[in-house]
């Protein structure tokens, strides 16, 4: 920011005043890649939370690790996660990926064009205690 001459800010009228130049002509917010990976993580948490199908093992879970590529003012997402079992995985897929790709897309102002799912574990939504072979 460039600092502004004193009679500017005393509203002295011999001040010379500049033109003020368009928001998209001032310059550019830049959104580290790290960020845009923490927010992804947050918005798959959220999405697991208020699903009906993972609402319940929530707490079970490993919380999600997001991976991000971003280049011209495009995102492409990579998630890891734990879901439970039994769930269906298409319709949880689904709504997760619409899920993060809008939450990112809203808080960065980046246009997300791919979220890719890693499942890594499926945890038993009824615990590991209550099972044994027969």
């Amino acid at each position: 920011m460039t600092p502004q001459p004193a009679a500017a800010l005393h509203g002295d009228a011999a001040a010379p005043t500049r033109p003020v130049l368009p928001a998209a002509e001032r310059g550019a917010t830049v959104i580290p890649d790290k960020v845009v990976a923490r927010i992804a993580a947050h918005a798959a948490k959220e999405a697991l939370a208020t699903h009906p199908d993972t609402s319940a093992a929530h707490s079970k879970l490993a919380g999600p690790r997001a991976s991000v590529t971003v280049g011209s003012g495009a995102a492409r997402l990579g998630l890891t996660l734990d879901l439970p079992y039994p769930v269906d995985l298409a319709d949880v897929s689904r709504r997760l990926q619409h899920h993060v790709s809008e939450r990112v897309a809203h808080l960065t102002g980046m246009r997300v064009t791919e979220v890719t799912l890693a499942i890594e574990h499926l945890i038993p939504a009824d615990g590991l205690e209550h099972r044994r072979v027969q």
